[in-house]
């Protein structure tokens, strides 16, 4: 009964999550074919305006992830997540009908307010439906419609802006998202319990297997006190330096390849999709060998520190060879996204669920600042320099950074967990 209860759970509920997040992704990455074609030129934004509207949806982003994770663990994430989604595609098309900067600043950072419940939101749906040894590869799939999304995105928008221009490419990829709202309501439950496709029995052994994860862990009364443990403050400032590389590398990677020679959109759409084929692959294996051996941090800080030392190489190569720079950025790309699944698996294995869904918003929330400081002074670096290198090498020592972080935090981790019981000890093994 335990794997066709698996196997139910994993086929409807994880194309549900991946399609979800994957429209969520597409609203938020797709400014930066916008910025890269003529959404500039139109409202004659300088191109220290550009950054600072792309930087501008994780400022809103990093407003009410607490909150988010808060109303998703005690009332519903499935209320939270549908309402979201009319109200970002919504964002998402006015886009394409603006023609004053001023109204673009507003909306940038409001889809980042009406965004910032869904990831923890989620994160925390996700941990109701799934064990320890599922949680990884089910947070991956999640997140998974990332670099899934710009993927596909990168091919379409390129097609949308060579056929239609950029505000007809806004208006068609915000509205799936309102069509998908109802959709996710018809076919999702917050948890076990509520769900008809499932037997009493298979409800039963399901929240019996999920109780059973939550005695081994110290109870934590409450936020504050979940807020001041060294690991969760570590991980939030190592997830602030990451998000510094990734988002940098999202919304700029369109404008890099662009500035290559004898380059058009629809060639910069192709390349700008190869990154996140190699970021699939690279996630739903690391996530597969950490659920494996519930080892988290063995398959985050390695990641991390091969996309630094790509980031430096593609640096020192420069504009001599595109064609190695790029492939060079093809790999920081790739292991930038692979650790995501075992990155969010640590927090519920070291915390209590009262609290866990608040520390995953708090590490989300400093994420969104590191993806507001990453998407701004990328763009600014590159304005300012006239090319590349010096992002590349702002990018680089981001991830480094983060990569001994992520040491040091999961250190911390295991420091605080040792004792004597058996329960401990397999604590222990999960970081």
């Amino acid at each position: 009964m335990k794997q066709t209860l698996a196997k139910q759970r994993w086929m409807r509920l994880i194309p549900i999550a991946f399609i979800t997040y994957s429209l969520a992704y597409l609203d938020r990455a797709n400014y930066g074919f916008g910025a890269a074609s003529g959404l500039a030129n139109d409202l004659h934004i300088t191109p220290g305006i550009s950054s600072l509207l792309g930087a501008l949806f994780f400022l809103g982003y990093f407003f009410f992830q607490i909150p988010g994770a808060h109303y998703a663990e005690n009332k519903s994430a499935k209320k939270l997540i549908f309402w979201s989604l009319i109200l970002w595609g919504i964002l998402a098309s006015l886009t394409g009908m603006i023609s004053n900067v001023n109204f673009l600043f507003v909306i940038r950072f409001l889809l980042g307010v009406v965004e910032s419940a869904v990831m923890p939101a989620m994160l925390v749906f996700l941990s109701h439906w799934f064990t320890k040894e599922e949680r990884s590869r089910a947070n991956t799939f999640l997140i998974l419609g990332n670099p899934a999304t710009v993927l596909w995105m990168s091919i379409i928008s390129g097609y949308l802006l060579h056929s239609f221009g950029w505000r007809w490419m806004f208006i068609l990829e915000g509205l799936p998202a309102v069509v998908w709202a109802f959709i996710w309501w018809k076919l999702v439950n917050d948890k076990p319990k509520d769900a008809k496709w499932l037997s009493d029995g298979e409800k039963s052994a399901l929240q019996k297997e999920l109780d059973k994860e939550q005695q081994g862990i110290k109870p934590v009364k409450n936020y504050r006190e979940a807020f001041k443990n060294k690991t969760v403050i570590l991980l939030s400032l190592q997830y602030a330096l990451w998000s510094i590389g990734v988002y940098g590398f999202v919304m700029w990677l369109p404008s890099i390849i662009s500035a290559a020679p004898n380059m058009d959109m629809v060639s910069t759409g192709w390349l700008s999709a190869v990154p996140y084929i190699l970021a699939v692959i690279l996630m739903l294996t690391g996530s597969y060998f950490s659920d494996k051996t519930l080892n988290r941090s063995r398959f985050v800080w390695p990641f991390l520190l091969v996309g630094a030392v790509a980031f430096y190489c593609s640096y020192l190569v420069g504009t001599s060879n595109f064609w190695l720079s790029f492939a060079l950025l093809i790999i920081a790309g790739g292991a930038m996204y692979a650790p995501y699944g075992p990155f969010f698996a640590i927090i519920p294995e070291i915390l209590p669920r009262n609290v866990s869904g608040g520390a995953m918003a708090l590490i989300n929330s400093c994420g969104a600042l590191g993806s507001f400081v990453g998407a701004y002074f990328v763009g600014y670096l590159n304005g300012a320099t006239g090319g590349f290198g010096a992002s590349y090498i702002f990018m680089s020592g981001s991830l480094l950074a983060a990569a001994i972080l992520t040491v040091w935090a999961t250190q911390t981790a295991k420091k605080r967990t040792k004792a004597p019981s058996e329960t401990v000890n397999l604590q222990r093994k999960t970081v």
